[in-house]
C-alpha cells in the first residue's frame, strides 16, 4: 500500500496525451475534496495538483487537483478490502469531476501486481528452504544408508545364503510400483516440474534418494526421475 502511495503517480490517467504517465503526486494525512471518514478502516490520500483537464474525469475542464482515497478495512486476520475513490476538483470554480472508474481500476491493479509480487518472493524464498531441507535430508539418508552398509559388511558372518537372502530383503523394501491408474515421472521433486515420461500403472521403479513426500527413483532402463510417494506401492 505504501509503495503505491509514495511511487508519485496517478495511475489511470494523464493531462496530456503524449505523457506516459502523471507524475508529481504526493502523499497526504487528509484533504477538503473528500468528506472526512468517520468509519472503520484506515484511509490513505494520494493528490496531484495543477492538473489540467485530466483524462478519465468526467466532463473535466480548467486547472485543479486530483485527489485518490483509499480505504482498507479489515475482514479477519488475514483478509482486507481496498476501497478506491479518485476526484479532480478545479482549482477556481471548484467544480468536483468524478473518475469514469479507470483511475481506481488502474491504481487497484498497480497495488494487486505489487501484492503478486510479494507473494511470488515469499514462495520462492519458501521453495527454496524446502529444497535445502530435502537436500540436507537426502545427504543424511544416504549418509545412513551408507553406514548401514558398513555395519553390513563388518557383520556378514552369515552363510552365503542367509546374506543373499539379506540382499535380496533390503533389495525388496527399495523397490516399489506405480499405483493404478499410472503417473507422470517427474524431472524434480515439485508437481509444477516437467514431464519426463509416462508410467503406467505396476511399473516397478528403486528407489535412489529418500524425501519426507517425493522418492527419486530409477527405471529398469536406466531412467532416472520423480515420483510422489503418495504414487508408489510395495511390490506385492
Amino acid at each position: 500500500m505504501h509503495e503505491v502511495l509514495e511511487d508519485q503517480t496517478i495511475h489511470g490517467t494523464v493531462i496530456y496525451d503524449k505523457q506516459p504517465v502523471l507524475t508529481g503526486a504526493t502523499v497526504v494525512n487528509s484533504t477538503p475534496l473528500f468528506e472526512p471518514w468517520n468509519q472503520a478502516g484506515q484511509v490513505f490520500y494520494k493528490i496531484r495538483k495543477d492538473a489540467i483537464a485530466p483524462r478519465h474525469f468526467l466532463d473535466s475542464a480548467d486547472q485543479g487537483t486530483i485527489a485518490v482515497r483509499y480505504i482498507v478495512t479489515s475482514l479477519g486476520q488475514e483478509r482486507v478490502r481496498l476501497h478506491i475513490d479518485a476526484i479532480y476538483v478545479e482549482t477556481t470554480h471548484r467544480t468536483p469531476h468524478i473518475s469514469d472508474g479507470t483511475v481506481e481500476a488502474s491504481e487497484a491493479k498497480v497495488i494487486e501486481d505489487h501484492l503478486h509480487a510479494i507473494q511470488t518472493t515469499e514462495q520462492e524464498a519458501s521453495e527454496a528452504i524446502r529444497r535445502r531441507e530435502s537436500a540436507d535430508l537426502v545427504r543424511a539418508t544416504e549418509l545412513r544408508q551408507r553406514e548401514d552398509e558398513k555395519t553390513l559388511l563388518a557383520s556378514a558372518q552369515s552363510s552365503a545364503e542367509d546374506l543373499a537372502q539379506q540382499i535380496k530383503t533390503l533389495r525388496h523394501e527399495l523397490e516399489r510400483r506405480v499405483k493404478a491408474p499410472g503417473i507422470e515421472l517427474k524431472a524434480a521433486p515439485f508437481h509444477s516440474a516437467a514431464g519426463i515420461a509416462t508410467l503406467p500403472a505396476y511399473t516397478e521403479v528403486v528407489i535412489v534418494i529418500v524425501t519426507p513426500h517425493w522418492y527419486g527413483v530409477e527405471l529398469h532402463d536406466g531412467k532416472h526421475g520423480w515420483i510422489h510417494v503418495d504414487n508408489l506401492e510395495a511390490l506385492p
